[in-house]
């Protein structure tokens, strides 16, 4: 549950970021978002800044211990939307650079699918997990173990694409 909570936040975390690190970053990731022609432009805008919302709720549940299983929920949640909206773009033929993290220029894609129901179903077993763990507390050791796992997860979601590209060439 550690792992997946910590990993899940990171990502979103270094996501928003990625987005409003600077004034072009986000004016490419909102571009990146119309240029899909999912939605409407005027509504593709609005589901930009709909998004960052998104990212920034997810982080703050799972960061706050009281609010962890709407943490999860939020992120599978926004996974999901984020899935569904890749998946409708591909099927219309629609390419556009992935600006999941800021800066990449990938165009979106069958691994960001793959990426993003990976990430749901850590979101699920995080909550489950949640759910059965109770208010036992969990051994050091193992806080240390999964916050190590967090971040070495997250580092391989971030840098997924830069690792595509590596192995394909």
């Amino acid at each position: 549950m550690i792992a997946c909570r910590f990993l899940l936040a990171a990502v979103f975390a270094i996501a928003f970021a990625g987005k409003v690190r600077g004034r072009a970053a986000f004016d490419e990731f909102v571009s990146s978002i119309v240029v899909l022609e999912v939605l409407p432009r005027r509504v593709s805008v609005a589901a930009a800044h709909a998004l960052l919302a998104a990212e920034a709720a997810a982080v703050l549940l799972l960061a706050l211990p009281w609010t962890v299983p709407l943490g999860f929920v939020a992120a599978v949640g926004t996974l999901a939307v984020l899935t569904g909206g890749i998946l409708a773009a591909l099927r219309r033929g629609r390419q556009a650079p992935c600006r999941c993290f800021g800066a990449s220029v990938t165009p979106l894609g069958r691994v960001h699918v793959v990426r993003n129901l990976v990430l749901a179903t850590l979101g699920g077993v995080g909550l489950v997990a949640w759910i059965t763990a109770g208010a036992s507390t969990p051994h050091p050791a193992g806080v240390a173990l999964a916050l190590v796992a967090a971040g070495v997860g997250a580092l391989l979601v971030v840098r997924l694409d830069d690792l595509m590209e590596l192995f394909t060439v």
